[in-house]
């Protein structure tokens, strides 16, 4: 995964991915029968949307192959309510809008797919009107509206995009307040993202998100060029160096791409900066092979909204296992992808199963409607709250000369008021 560009899928931070939603695009079925599985013994049929190739470079690729490896356990255990799961794999629409439709439209008229699962694409929203059309729940990282008050539409964390009246989760803000001590009552943080509309969004989100546990947000800008990594940082570091009353806050929250990132801490630390640092895009292994990112990120505190990679729980030792089960040979480095695929088949085989054994979209949309459980791996997944709100579930990690260690464990918080 190259190191400049996967920052721009990952989306720990949910705005990074919002610039990307198109809704121009749309289509309907010309048939009025609703392709799919319907009440039967035969397989269920599942296909999956995914930006494997990109003009940049950036691949998504290994989210295909996180949902092949939890449908592979689904079906190890005895498949979903004794039906077994036919995963055609995942489709790539090359991040682009028309490509994306024309995936949804295969995958639906042609393959006659129950569902379309792991959606992870920056460009499923031109798509969403079609697939309310044909009746098609799809599942993904609820990083864009297409995951937000959708009939058909799941993010497996929640809706991460709130809208003005809804609410935006203090997870970030509070595991940071873990970080200095267990209360942000008293801190004070800065914020600076990218001089673009996911920049500006984030900004907005996370200065009402901080105050509402407890700190003080002593600067906030989206003033950073989000085209280009600047040579001179020496503007916002001396700002940011003086916006707490003369003096430096205690931490520095950067909403940005990794390059980004890398630039603004390394000129913090020559600044002489000694509070926290924390981003939400650079938990990835390949970082720990550049000997120049691994030193500017080090003891960085990312901000992770799924249950890290470090964590002991069989769960994770299953999420491992089957990965490289489904890969054909051991795989001994995990990433953000993976866990997409994984989060978004498992959500999916949860609600299938409460479905029951007469599996229709009826009943699988029935079964959605109230769902609540607790999966590890995601934490307190709920609908219909999931619709309009994050589940509000993260952690902290923190790199350490070669390793990533947690350093505040996964939990669920609160949420407060967006306006």
């Amino acid at each position: 995964m190259p190191r400049l560009l996967r920052a721009a899928g990952l989306v720990m931070v949910p705005v990074l991915l919002i610039a990307g939603c198109n809704s121009s695009t749309t289509g309907t079925d010309d048939s009025p029968a609703r392709p799919g599985a319907s009440v039967s013994d035969d397989p269920i049929k599942i296909g999956g949307i995914v930006s494997k190739t990109t003009a940049s470079g950036y691949s998504k690729a290994d989210t295909d192959l996180g949902a092949k490896a939890r449908f592979m356990m689904a079906n190890d255990e005895g498949g979903v309510n004794g039906r077994e799961i036919d995963y055609i794999g995942a489709e790539d629409d090359f991040q682009d809008p028309a490509r994306t439709i024309t995936a949804a439209r295969k995958l639906v008229q042609q393959d006659k797919v129950f569902a379309v699962v792991p959606v992870s694409t920056v460009t499923i929203g031109g798509s969403a009107d079609f697939l309310r059309d044909n009746k098609t729940p799809y599942i993904g990282w609820g990083t864009l509206p297409a995951f937000c008050d959708k009939e058909y539409g799941y993010g497996y964390n929640g809706c991460l995009v709130p809208s003005p009246g809804r609410t935006v989760s203090t997870s970030w803000p509070g595991l940071l307040a873990d970080v200095l001590g267990g209360n942000g009552q008293g801190r004070s943080v800065a914020i600076l993202a990218q001089d673009n509309d996911a920049g500006k969004f984030g900004l907005r989100t996370y200065q009402q998100a901080f105050p509402g546990a407890g700190f003080t947000v002593s600067y906030g800008k989206a003033t950073v060029p989000g085209t280009a990594v600047p040579t001179d940082w020496s503007p916002w570091v001396g700002e940011i160096m003086t916006s707490n009353n003369g003096k430096a806050p205690d931490a520095v929250v950067a909403i940005m791409q990794t390059p980004g990132n890398i630039g603004l801490f390394t000129a913090l630390k020559r600044a002489g900066f000694q509070g926290i640092l924390s981003d939400a895009t650079d938990y990835d292994p390949a970082l720990l092979k550049q000997a120049a990112s691994r030193e500017a990120l080090q003891d960085v505190h990312v901000f992770v909204q799924n249950m890290p990679f470090e964590s002991p729980l069989p769960e994770m030792a299953k999420f491992k296992e089957y990965i490289s089960k489904a890969k054909g040979s051991p795989v001994t480095e995990w990433n953000q992808s993976m866990m997409v695929g994984w989060n978004s088949a498992d959500l999916f085989v949860a609600i299938a199963k409460k479905a029951g054994p007469n599996l229709t979209v009826e009943s699988f949309q029935a079964a959605a409607a109230n769902f609540q459980d607790h999966y590890p791996l995601v934490g307190d997944r709920k609908f219909p709250q999931g619709r309009t709100e994050s589940f509000g579930c993260a952690a902290m990690v923190q790199l350490k000369g070669e390793e990533y260690s947690i350093t505040s464990p996964y939990k669920c918080f609160p949420t407060v008021p967006f306006t």
